[in-house]
Protein backbone atom coordinates (compact mmCIF):
# COMPACT_ATOMS: atom_id res chain seq x y z
CA UNK A 1 0.00 0.00 0.00
CA UNK A 2 1.11 3.44 -0.86
CA UNK A 3 1.34 5.73 1.74
CA UNK A 4 -0.81 8.89 1.66
CA UNK A 5 1.41 11.48 0.83
CA UNK A 6 3.26 10.35 -1.95
CA UNK A 7 1.41 9.05 -5.24
CA UNK A 8 3.50 6.13 -6.10
CA UNK A 9 3.41 3.76 -8.92
CA UNK A 10 2.05 0.22 -9.19
CA UNK A 11 0.37 -1.52 -11.69
CA UNK A 12 -1.59 -3.31 -9.57
CA UNK A 13 -4.69 -1.87 -8.00
CA UNK A 14 -3.21 -2.27 -4.39
CA UNK A 15 -5.35 0.01 -1.70
CA UNK A 16 -3.52 3.35 -1.15
CA UNK A 17 -5.33 5.61 1.56
CA UNK A 18 -7.18 8.99 0.40
CA UNK A 19 -6.66 10.53 3.28
CA UNK A 20 -3.66 13.18 3.45
CA UNK A 21 -1.13 15.00 0.90
CA UNK A 22 2.20 15.95 1.95
CA UNK A 23 2.01 19.81 3.35
CA UNK A 24 6.42 19.70 2.43
CA UNK A 25 8.47 18.23 0.25
CA UNK A 26 10.00 16.48 3.88
CA UNK A 27 6.85 15.28 5.33
CA UNK A 28 5.31 12.21 5.85
CA UNK A 29 1.92 11.22 5.69
CA UNK A 30 -0.46 9.03 7.98
CA UNK A 31 -0.52 6.09 5.25
CA UNK A 32 -3.81 7.16 3.60
CA UNK A 33 -4.70 9.81 1.38
CA UNK A 34 -7.16 10.95 -1.14
CA UNK A 35 -8.88 14.20 -3.37
CA UNK A 36 -11.05 14.70 -6.38
CA UNK A 37 -10.53 14.09 -9.27
CA UNK A 38 -13.12 15.47 -11.79
CA UNK A 39 -16.03 17.32 -10.19
CA UNK A 40 -16.01 20.76 -10.00
CA UNK A 41 -15.49 23.85 -7.44
CA UNK A 42 -17.67 24.63 -4.95
CA UNK A 43 -17.96 27.34 -2.33
CA UNK A 44 -18.02 27.51 1.82
CA UNK A 45 -21.61 28.29 1.46
CA UNK A 46 -22.74 25.17 0.25
CA UNK A 47 -20.55 22.91 2.87
CA UNK A 48 -19.92 25.20 5.76
CA UNK A 49 -19.24 22.26 7.43
CA UNK A 50 -15.93 21.34 5.43
CA UNK A 51 -12.59 21.63 7.60
CA UNK A 52 -9.17 21.21 6.64
CA UNK A 53 -6.65 19.64 8.94
CA UNK A 54 -3.67 20.28 9.07
CA UNK A 55 -0.67 18.83 10.47
CA UNK A 56 3.25 19.67 10.88
CA UNK A 57 5.71 18.24 13.76
CA UNK A 58 9.15 20.32 13.39
CA UNK A 59 10.89 17.91 15.43
CA UNK A 60 10.39 14.77 12.96
CA UNK A 61 9.33 17.14 10.06
CA UNK A 62 6.38 14.94 9.32
CA UNK A 63 3.79 17.46 8.21
CA UNK A 64 0.36 16.21 6.41
CA UNK A 65 -3.20 17.01 5.06
CA UNK A 66 -6.68 16.25 5.55
CA UNK A 67 -10.58 16.82 5.26
CA UNK A 68 -13.19 16.76 7.89
CA UNK A 69 -16.50 17.84 8.75
CA UNK A 70 -17.84 19.96 12.02
CA UNK A 71 -20.43 18.01 13.55
CA UNK A 72 -20.22 20.28 16.16
CA UNK A 73 -18.73 23.78 17.15
CA UNK A 74 -16.18 21.68 19.17
CA UNK A 75 -15.74 18.44 17.03
CA UNK A 76 -14.05 17.29 14.01
CA UNK A 77 -15.41 14.11 12.39
CA UNK A 78 -11.92 12.64 10.33
CA UNK A 79 -10.42 9.60 9.62
CA UNK A 80 -8.32 7.64 12.00
CA UNK A 81 -5.38 7.50 9.96
CA UNK A 82 -5.31 10.84 10.36
CA UNK A 83 -5.55 10.88 13.51
CA UNK A 84 -3.82 7.51 14.88
CA UNK A 85 -2.82 8.72 18.57
CA UNK A 86 0.14 6.30 18.31
CA UNK A 87 1.79 8.58 15.43
CA UNK A 88 0.61 11.68 16.20
CA UNK A 89 0.19 14.56 18.32
CA UNK A 90 -2.57 17.23 17.19
CA UNK A 91 -2.73 18.91 20.47
CA UNK A 92 0.67 19.67 20.35
CA UNK A 93 1.69 20.18 15.93
CA UNK A 94 -2.17 20.32 14.70
CA UNK A 95 -4.62 22.94 13.24
CA UNK A 96 -7.32 23.10 12.17
CA UNK A 97 -9.05 25.87 9.41
CA UNK A 98 -13.06 26.46 9.13
CA UNK A 99 -15.07 28.68 7.45
CA UNK A 100 -13.30 29.28 4.11
CA UNK A 101 -12.96 27.21 0.45
CA UNK A 102 -9.56 28.24 0.18
CA UNK A 103 -6.75 26.81 1.17
CA UNK A 104 -4.04 29.45 3.12
CA UNK A 105 -1.56 31.12 0.89
CA UNK A 106 1.29 32.86 2.49
CA UNK A 107 1.86 36.33 1.76
CA UNK A 108 5.68 37.50 1.48
CA UNK A 109 7.18 40.88 2.37
CA UNK A 110 9.51 42.96 -0.79
CA UNK A 111 12.53 41.00 0.80
CA UNK A 112 10.91 37.53 -0.11
CA UNK A 113 10.41 36.89 3.96
CA UNK A 114 6.78 35.64 4.87
CA UNK A 115 4.68 38.22 6.34
CA UNK A 116 1.55 36.17 7.37
CA UNK A 117 -0.79 33.64 5.82
CA UNK A 118 -3.92 34.86 4.13
CA UNK A 119 -6.59 32.10 5.81
CA UNK A 120 -9.36 33.96 3.01
CA UNK A 121 -11.94 34.28 5.83
CA UNK A 122 -11.13 31.28 7.46
CA UNK A 123 -10.63 30.37 10.97
CA UNK A 124 -7.68 28.57 12.52
CA UNK A 125 -8.34 26.45 16.03
CA UNK A 126 -6.57 24.55 18.04
CA UNK A 127 -6.92 21.35 19.38
CA UNK A 128 -7.32 20.10 22.40
CA UNK A 129 -7.78 16.29 22.58
CA UNK A 130 -8.18 13.40 19.69
CA UNK A 131 -9.40 9.75 19.52
CA UNK A 132 -9.37 7.70 17.31
CA UNK A 133 -11.37 3.94 17.04
CA UNK A 134 -9.79 1.78 19.70
CA UNK A 135 -9.78 -0.85 16.75
CA UNK A 136 -8.44 1.20 13.47
CA UNK A 137 -6.29 -1.68 11.80
CA UNK A 138 -3.39 0.70 10.26
CA UNK A 139 -2.94 -2.52 7.45
CA UNK A 140 -6.09 -3.17 6.94
CA UNK A 141 -7.07 0.45 6.69
CA UNK A 142 -10.50 -0.98 9.08
CA UNK A 143 -12.38 1.20 11.42
CA UNK A 144 -11.07 4.45 9.60
CA UNK A 145 -12.97 6.79 12.09
CA UNK A 146 -11.77 9.43 14.54
CA UNK A 147 -12.90 12.84 16.21
CA UNK A 148 -10.86 15.70 17.06
CA UNK A 149 -12.21 17.99 19.67
CA UNK A 150 -11.13 22.03 19.44
CA UNK A 151 -9.56 24.11 21.92
CA UNK A 152 -12.75 26.35 21.41
CA UNK A 153 -15.87 26.47 19.10
CA UNK A 154 -16.24 27.61 15.83
CA UNK A 155 -19.33 29.39 13.78
CA UNK A 156 -19.23 26.89 10.87
CA UNK A 157 -22.53 25.28 10.54
CA UNK A 158 -22.78 21.73 12.04
CA UNK A 159 -23.49 18.54 9.56
CA UNK A 160 -25.04 15.75 11.25
CA UNK A 161 -23.80 12.50 10.93
CA UNK A 162 -26.74 9.18 9.86
CA UNK A 163 -28.11 6.94 12.18
CA UNK A 164 -27.12 3.84 12.82
CA UNK A 165 -30.56 2.12 11.15
CA UNK A 166 -30.12 4.01 8.27
CA UNK A 167 -30.20 1.87 5.10
CA UNK A 168 -31.46 3.98 2.34
CA UNK A 169 -28.06 6.35 2.17
CA UNK A 170 -26.17 2.77 1.38
CA UNK A 171 -28.82 1.81 -1.66
CA UNK A 172 -27.04 1.10 -4.60
CA UNK A 173 -27.29 4.15 -6.93
CA UNK A 174 -28.20 7.00 -4.43
CA UNK A 175 -26.51 10.23 -5.35
CA UNK A 176 -24.37 11.00 -2.33
CA UNK A 177 -21.43 13.71 -2.76
CA UNK A 178 -17.72 14.10 -1.91
CA UNK A 179 -16.06 16.94 -0.81
CA UNK A 180 -12.42 17.90 -0.51
CA UNK A 181 -9.47 19.43 -1.31
CA UNK A 182 -7.22 16.74 -2.67
CA UNK A 183 -5.67 15.66 -5.56
CA UNK A 184 -6.87 16.56 -9.55
CA UNK A 185 -4.75 14.80 -11.14
CA UNK A 186 -3.27 11.40 -11.14
CA UNK A 187 0.05 13.03 -12.61
CA UNK A 188 0.30 15.78 -10.13
CA UNK A 189 0.69 15.74 -6.24
CA UNK A 190 -0.59 19.49 -6.17
CA UNK A 191 -4.10 19.46 -4.37
CA UNK A 192 -6.35 21.31 -4.78
CA UNK A 193 -6.54 25.48 -4.02
CA UNK A 194 -10.17 25.72 -3.64
CA UNK A 195 -13.07 23.12 -2.50
CA UNK A 196 -14.26 20.69 -5.09
CA UNK A 197 -17.21 18.53 -4.92
CA UNK A 198 -18.12 15.48 -7.15
CA UNK A 199 -21.23 13.67 -7.10
CA UNK A 200 -20.50 9.94 -6.48
CA UNK A 201 -23.24 7.24 -6.60
CA UNK A 202 -23.22 4.71 -3.74
CA UNK A 203 -21.89 1.42 -5.00
CA UNK A 204 -23.81 -2.15 -4.02
CA UNK A 205 -21.21 -3.83 -1.17
CA UNK A 206 -21.27 -6.98 -4.08
CA UNK A 207 -20.03 -4.52 -6.64
CA UNK A 208 -17.17 -3.05 -4.40
CA UNK A 209 -16.31 -6.80 -3.14
CA UNK A 210 -16.13 -8.47 -6.70
CA UNK A 211 -13.31 -5.69 -7.58
CA UNK A 212 -11.07 -5.36 -4.29
CA UNK A 213 -11.61 -8.64 -2.96
CA UNK A 214 -10.88 -9.23 0.54
CA UNK A 215 -9.55 -5.76 1.02
CA UNK A 216 -13.22 -4.49 1.39
CA UNK A 217 -14.67 -5.44 4.88
CA UNK A 218 -18.39 -5.15 4.54
CA UNK A 219 -20.26 -3.22 7.35
CA UNK A 220 -16.99 -1.59 8.02
CA UNK A 221 -17.09 0.46 4.45
CA UNK A 222 -18.47 1.80 1.63
CA UNK A 223 -17.81 2.12 -2.12
CA UNK A 224 -18.76 5.24 -4.07
CA UNK A 225 -18.50 6.45 -7.89
CA UNK A 226 -18.72 5.11 -11.06
CA UNK A 227 -15.83 2.38 -11.89
CA UNK A 228 -12.33 4.48 -12.83
CA UNK A 229 -11.69 4.66 -16.56
CA UNK A 230 -7.78 4.60 -16.34
CA UNK A 231 -7.43 8.53 -16.59
CA UNK A 232 -8.03 11.61 -15.57
CA UNK A 233 -10.45 12.85 -18.50
CA UNK A 234 -12.07 8.94 -17.80
CA UNK A 235 -12.73 8.92 -14.04
CA UNK A 236 -14.55 11.43 -11.10
CA UNK A 237 -13.28 9.74 -7.74
CA UNK A 238 -11.32 11.13 -4.54
CA UNK A 239 -7.64 11.08 -4.18
CA UNK A 240 -4.99 11.99 -2.03
CA UNK A 241 -5.38 15.04 0.26
CA UNK A 242 -9.28 14.05 0.22
CA UNK A 243 -8.78 11.83 3.57
CA UNK A 244 -11.10 12.32 6.52
CA UNK A 245 -13.59 14.18 4.46
CA UNK A 246 -17.14 13.84 4.15
CA UNK A 247 -19.70 11.94 1.74
CA UNK A 248 -22.93 13.94 2.12
CA UNK A 249 -26.19 12.41 1.43
CA UNK A 250 -29.59 13.94 2.65
CA UNK A 251 -27.39 16.65 4.22
CA UNK A 252 -26.07 13.64 6.63
CA UNK A 253 -22.62 12.13 6.63
CA UNK A 254 -22.90 8.84 5.22
CA UNK A 255 -19.09 8.06 4.46
CA UNK A 256 -15.48 9.28 5.65
CA UNK A 257 -12.97 8.68 2.48
CA UNK A 258 -10.62 6.67 3.75
CA UNK A 259 -8.87 4.81 1.13
CA UNK A 260 -8.53 3.71 -3.02
CA UNK A 261 -6.15 3.19 -5.48
CA UNK A 262 -2.68 4.57 -5.93
CA UNK A 263 -2.72 7.55 -8.43
CA UNK A 264 -6.89 7.40 -7.96
CA UNK A 265 -7.63 6.31 -11.83
CA UNK A 266 -7.19 2.49 -12.13
CA UNK A 267 -9.47 0.83 -14.56
CA UNK A 268 -12.39 -0.29 -12.96
CA UNK A 269 -11.49 0.87 -8.78
CA UNK A 270 -14.08 2.39 -6.80
CA UNK A 271 -12.79 4.73 -3.91
CA UNK A 272 -13.33 3.35 -0.86
CA UNK A 273 -14.95 5.37 2.53
CA UNK A 274 -15.78 4.39 6.23
CA UNK A 275 -19.28 3.55 6.49
CA UNK A 276 -20.65 6.37 9.42
CA UNK A 277 -23.86 4.23 10.15
CA UNK A 278 -21.89 1.69 11.53
CA UNK A 279 -19.81 4.10 13.79
CA UNK A 280 -22.36 6.22 15.17
CA UNK A 281 -22.74 4.07 18.35
CA UNK A 282 -18.48 5.10 18.93
CA UNK A 283 -18.39 8.34 17.45
CA UNK A 284 -21.40 10.11 19.20
CA UNK A 285 -20.54 9.74 22.77
CA UNK A 286 -17.03 11.68 21.35
CA UNK A 287 -19.38 14.36 20.11
CA UNK A 288 -21.06 14.67 22.72
CA UNK A 289 -18.47 14.27 25.92
CA UNK A 290 -19.15 17.89 27.32
CA UNK A 291 -18.00 17.90 31.36
CA UNK A 292 -16.09 20.08 34.13
CA UNK A 293 -13.00 19.52 33.06
CA UNK A 294 -12.70 19.02 29.23
CA UNK A 295 -11.40 15.76 28.92
CA UNK A 296 -12.98 12.99 27.80
CA UNK A 297 -14.27 11.85 31.15
CA UNK A 298 -17.87 12.66 32.83
CA UNK A 299 -16.87 14.08 35.97
CA UNK A 300 -19.69 14.02 39.65
CA UNK A 301 -21.24 17.04 40.56
CA UNK A 302 -21.76 17.52 44.18
CA UNK A 303 -23.90 19.98 46.35
CA UNK A 304 -22.90 19.80 50.30
CA UNK A 305 -25.80 19.58 52.60
CA UNK A 306 -24.70 21.93 55.66
CA UNK A 307 -23.00 24.92 53.62
CA UNK A 308 -24.65 24.72 49.92
CA UNK A 309 -21.35 24.24 48.80
CA UNK A 310 -21.07 23.27 44.89
CA UNK A 311 -18.07 20.42 44.27
CA UNK A 312 -17.14 18.48 41.44
CA UNK A 313 -14.93 15.36 41.65
CA UNK A 314 -13.09 14.66 38.42
CA UNK A 315 -13.10 11.46 37.18
CA UNK A 316 -10.35 8.91 36.87
CA UNK A 317 -12.36 6.67 34.91
CA UNK A 318 -12.88 4.19 38.09
CA UNK A 319 -12.13 6.80 40.53
CA UNK A 320 -13.09 10.11 41.78
CA UNK A 321 -10.34 12.72 42.62
CA UNK A 322 -10.25 15.12 45.16
CA UNK A 323 -13.30 17.62 45.64
CA UNK A 324 -12.95 21.08 44.11
CA UNK A 325 -15.04 24.08 44.84
CA UNK A 326 -17.46 25.25 42.31
CA UNK A 327 -18.59 28.59 44.19
CA UNK A 328 -16.69 30.72 41.43
CA UNK A 329 -19.73 29.64 39.14
CA UNK A 330 -21.89 31.04 41.13
CA UNK A 331 -24.29 29.84 43.96
CA UNK A 332 -25.75 26.83 44.43
CA UNK A 333 -27.20 27.29 46.98
CA UNK A 334 -31.58 27.58 46.73
CA UNK A 335 -32.20 24.81 44.30
CA UNK A 336 -33.36 21.72 44.72
CA UNK A 337 -32.37 20.17 41.00
CA UNK A 338 -28.63 20.00 39.67
CA UNK A 339 -28.23 18.46 36.07
CA UNK A 340 -24.89 18.98 33.80
CA UNK A 341 -25.24 19.65 29.46
CA UNK A 342 -24.64 21.28 27.54
CA UNK A 343 -27.23 23.08 25.83
CA UNK A 344 -25.35 25.41 23.38
CA UNK A 345 -23.04 22.65 22.41
CA UNK A 346 -20.14 25.46 22.64
CA UNK A 347 -17.94 22.19 24.36
CA UNK A 348 -18.53 23.90 27.83
CA UNK A 349 -19.96 22.17 30.69
CA UNK A 350 -23.73 23.86 31.22
CA UNK A 351 -25.81 23.37 34.16
CA UNK A 352 -29.75 23.11 34.38
CA UNK A 353 -31.14 24.16 37.58
CA UNK A 354 -34.49 24.62 39.25
CA UNK A 355 -35.06 27.23 42.23
CA UNK A 356 -36.98 25.54 45.73
CA UNK A 357 -38.72 28.48 46.09
CA UNK A 358 -40.84 29.19 42.73
CA UNK A 359 -39.85 26.52 40.78
CA UNK A 360 -38.38 28.85 37.85
CA UNK A 361 -35.80 26.49 35.85
CA UNK A 362 -32.36 28.42 34.68
CA UNK A 363 -29.44 27.72 32.68
CA UNK A 364 -26.34 28.39 34.07
CA UNK A 365 -23.25 28.49 31.55
CA UNK A 366 -19.63 29.53 30.75
CA UNK A 367 -19.08 32.69 28.58
CA UNK A 368 -15.48 32.19 26.71
CA UNK A 369 -15.27 36.07 25.89
CA UNK A 370 -15.68 37.26 28.94
CA UNK A 371 -14.59 34.14 31.26
CA UNK A 372 -17.17 34.11 33.29
CA UNK A 373 -20.34 32.06 34.35
CA UNK A 374 -23.98 33.93 33.51
CA UNK A 375 -27.05 32.75 34.89
CA UNK A 376 -30.98 32.81 32.82
CA UNK A 377 -33.94 31.74 33.36
CA UNK A 378 -35.58 28.95 30.93
CA UNK A 379 -38.78 28.07 32.04
CA UNK A 380 -41.16 29.41 34.74
CA UNK A 381 -42.80 27.76 37.72
CA UNK A 382 -41.55 24.06 37.34
CA UNK A 383 -42.80 22.96 40.94
CA UNK A 384 -44.97 20.56 39.95
CA UNK A 385 -42.53 18.66 37.86
CA UNK A 386 -41.68 15.80 39.45
CA UNK A 387 -38.59 14.77 37.16
CA UNK A 388 -36.37 17.46 34.87
CA UNK A 389 -33.43 15.55 33.07
CA UNK A 390 -31.26 16.52 30.18
CA UNK A 391 -29.87 13.44 28.25
CA UNK A 392 -28.23 14.59 25.09
CA UNK A 393 -30.27 14.64 21.58
CA UNK A 394 -33.35 12.85 22.09
CA UNK A 395 -35.36 13.49 18.76
CA UNK A 396 -31.93 12.99 16.43
CA UNK A 397 -31.02 16.36 15.30
CA UNK A 398 -27.86 16.42 17.00
CA UNK A 399 -28.85 19.28 19.70
CA UNK A 400 -29.08 18.74 23.27
CA UNK A 401 -32.65 18.39 24.11
CA UNK A 402 -34.62 18.75 27.82
CA UNK A 403 -37.14 16.43 29.14
CA UNK A 404 -39.99 16.47 31.93
CA UNK A 405 -42.51 14.33 33.62
CA UNK A 406 -45.34 16.39 35.09
CA UNK A 407 -47.48 16.23 38.21
CA UNK A 408 -50.00 13.70 35.96
CA UNK A 409 -47.19 11.58 34.96
CA UNK A 410 -47.24 12.68 31.44
CA UNK A 411 -43.02 12.86 29.94
CA UNK A 412 -42.77 15.65 27.71
CA UNK A 413 -39.54 16.44 25.33
CA UNK A 414 -38.85 20.09 24.88
CA UNK A 415 -36.55 19.88 21.79
CA UNK A 416 -33.51 22.03 21.93
CA UNK A 417 -32.26 24.81 19.68
CA UNK A 418 -28.94 24.45 20.58
CA UNK A 419 -29.06 28.21 21.76
CA UNK A 420 -30.58 27.15 25.07
CA UNK A 421 -34.10 27.74 23.76
CA UNK A 422 -36.67 25.61 23.20
CA UNK A 423 -39.27 24.75 20.48
CA UNK A 424 -42.66 23.68 21.24
CA UNK A 425 -42.73 20.39 23.97
CA UNK A 426 -44.06 17.31 22.14
CA UNK A 427 -45.87 14.77 24.50
CA UNK A 428 -44.17 11.36 24.80
CA UNK A 429 -46.80 9.40 26.63
CA UNK A 430 -48.06 8.87 30.41
CA UNK A 431 -47.61 6.67 33.17
CA UNK A 432 -44.00 8.01 34.02
CA UNK A 433 -45.55 9.05 37.54
CA UNK A 434 -44.79 4.81 38.57
CA UNK A 435 -41.23 6.09 38.69
CA UNK A 436 -39.34 8.05 41.41
CA UNK A 437 -36.46 8.00 39.40
CA UNK A 438 -36.12 8.75 35.47
CA UNK A 439 -32.61 9.84 34.25
CA UNK A 440 -30.41 9.55 31.69
CA UNK A 441 -27.09 11.51 30.14
CA UNK A 442 -26.04 9.78 26.70
CA UNK A 443 -26.74 6.86 25.04
CA UNK A 444 -26.64 2.82 26.87
CA UNK A 445 -27.22 0.86 24.29
CA UNK A 446 -24.56 1.42 21.77
CA UNK A 447 -25.76 2.97 18.66
CA UNK A 448 -25.92 6.65 18.83
CA UNK A 449 -29.00 7.21 20.29
CA UNK A 450 -29.53 8.84 23.79
CA UNK A 451 -31.56 6.70 25.97
CA UNK A 452 -33.54 6.67 29.78
CA UNK A 453 -33.22 4.87 33.41
CA UNK A 454 -36.56 4.46 35.02
CA UNK A 455 -36.66 2.86 38.72
CA UNK A 456 -40.46 1.72 39.28
CA UNK A 457 -41.98 3.43 43.01
CA UNK A 458 -43.37 -0.37 43.70
CA UNK A 459 -40.52 -2.82 43.47
CA UNK A 460 -37.78 -0.96 42.77
CA UNK A 461 -36.80 -2.22 39.28
CA UNK A 462 -34.87 -0.65 36.69
CA UNK A 463 -35.57 -0.46 33.27
CA UNK A 464 -34.02 0.81 30.20
CA UNK A 465 -36.22 2.88 27.53
CA UNK A 466 -34.26 2.47 24.52
CA UNK A 467 -33.93 5.99 22.30
CA UNK A 468 -35.32 5.93 18.46
CA UNK A 469 -33.88 9.39 17.48
CA UNK A 470 -37.34 10.64 17.11
CA UNK A 471 -39.78 13.04 19.04
CA UNK A 472 -43.00 12.01 20.17
CA UNK A 473 -44.59 8.80 21.23
CA UNK A 474 -42.36 6.96 18.92
CA UNK A 475 -39.38 8.51 21.03
CA UNK A 476 -38.67 5.58 23.14
CA UNK A 477 -39.06 1.65 22.51
CA UNK A 478 -41.09 -0.60 24.95
CA UNK A 479 -38.86 -0.76 28.39
CA UNK A 480 -36.75 -3.61 29.30
CA UNK A 481 -36.41 -4.64 32.52
CA UNK A 482 -32.23 -4.77 33.47
CA UNK A 483 -32.38 -4.95 36.86
CA UNK A 484 -34.62 -5.88 40.25
CA UNK A 485 -34.83 -4.34 43.46
CA UNK A 486 -32.94 -1.73 43.66
CA UNK A 487 -34.23 -0.31 47.00
CA UNK A 488 -30.89 0.39 48.44
CA UNK A 489 -29.81 3.20 47.02
CA UNK A 490 -31.47 6.68 47.43
CA UNK A 491 -29.95 8.44 44.63
CA UNK A 492 -29.19 7.50 41.06
CA UNK A 493 -27.00 9.76 39.10
CA UNK A 494 -26.02 9.70 35.05
CA UNK A 495 -23.64 12.48 34.95
CA UNK A 496 -22.05 10.60 31.18
CA UNK A 497 -20.00 8.78 29.96
CA UNK A 498 -17.62 8.38 33.59
CA UNK A 499 -15.05 5.41 32.55
CA UNK A 500 -14.14 7.18 29.53
CA UNK A 501 -15.21 3.91 27.26
CA UNK A 502 -17.30 5.65 25.17
CA UNK A 503 -20.51 4.34 26.85
CA UNK A 504 -22.65 5.77 29.07
CA UNK A 505 -22.69 5.24 33.00
CA UNK A 506 -25.01 5.12 36.29
CA UNK A 507 -23.64 5.85 39.89
CA UNK A 508 -25.74 4.62 43.01
CA UNK A 509 -25.47 5.87 46.35
CA UNK A 510 -26.32 3.51 48.99
CA UNK A 511 -28.66 4.67 51.84
CA UNK A 512 -25.36 4.69 53.93
CA UNK A 513 -23.58 6.93 51.67
CA UNK A 514 -21.47 4.53 49.68
CA UNK A 515 -21.43 6.16 45.98
CA UNK A 516 -20.82 3.19 42.97
CA UNK A 517 -19.94 3.16 39.45
CA UNK A 518 -21.90 0.97 37.22
CA UNK A 519 -19.73 1.07 33.77
CA UNK A 520 -21.84 0.90 30.41
CA UNK A 521 -21.68 -2.33 28.76
CA UNK A 522 -23.98 -1.18 25.60
CA UNK A 523 -26.22 -4.41 25.86
CA UNK A 524 -29.83 -4.09 26.07
CA UNK A 525 -30.17 -6.59 28.48
CA UNK A 526 -29.45 -7.34 32.62
CA UNK A 527 -25.86 -7.13 31.50
CA UNK A 528 -26.22 -3.02 30.55
CA UNK A 529 -23.22 -2.74 33.84
CA UNK A 530 -20.60 -4.39 34.63
CA UNK A 531 -19.89 -5.06 37.93
CA UNK A 532 -20.21 -2.36 40.35
CA UNK A 533 -16.93 -0.27 41.39
CA UNK A 534 -16.74 1.05 44.51
CA UNK A 535 -16.26 5.12 44.63
CA UNK A 536 -15.81 5.67 48.20
CA UNK A 537 -18.02 6.21 51.26
CA UNK A 538 -19.18 9.77 52.78
CA UNK A 539 -21.01 10.61 49.51
CA UNK A 540 -23.92 10.70 52.53
CA UNK A 541 -23.62 14.56 53.54
CA UNK A 542 -24.56 15.58 49.78
CA UNK A 543 -28.02 16.28 49.32
CA UNK A 544 -27.96 16.77 45.31
CA UNK A 545 -25.70 14.85 42.59
CA UNK A 546 -25.81 15.53 39.46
Amino acid sequence: MAADDTAGRTPEPEPSASAGSDASESSEAPGREAQIIGGSETTIGSAPWMAQLWYYDDTTGIGFFCGGSVVSPTKILTAAHCVDKNSYDWGRYGAVVTGTDQLPTAVYNDDGSLNHMDYHGGTVTQLSRQWNHTSYNEAKIDNDIAVLTLRAPVKATPIKMTTSTDTASYAAGTKARVYGWGRTSSTSDDISQTLKTAEMPVVSDTTCANFWGDYFIKGHMVCAGKPSGGTDATTTASCNGDSGGPLVWNNRVIGVVSWGVTDCVYQGAYPVFAKVSNYVGVTQPRVDDTNISRDDKADVFLREKSTGTGYVRDSGGSSLASRESLNSYGSWKGYNLVQQTDLNRDGYQDYVLRRSSDGDVFWRRYVPSTKTWTTSQIFDNWTTRTRILTPGDVTGDALPDLLSVDSAGALWIYPGKGTGSFATRVKVGTGWNQYNAVLGHGDFTGDGKADLIARTKTGSNIYLYKGNGKSGTGAFAARIKVRSNWSGFNALVTPGDVSGDGRADLLARTTGGTLYLYKGTSKATSEIFSSRVSLGTGYGQYDLLG
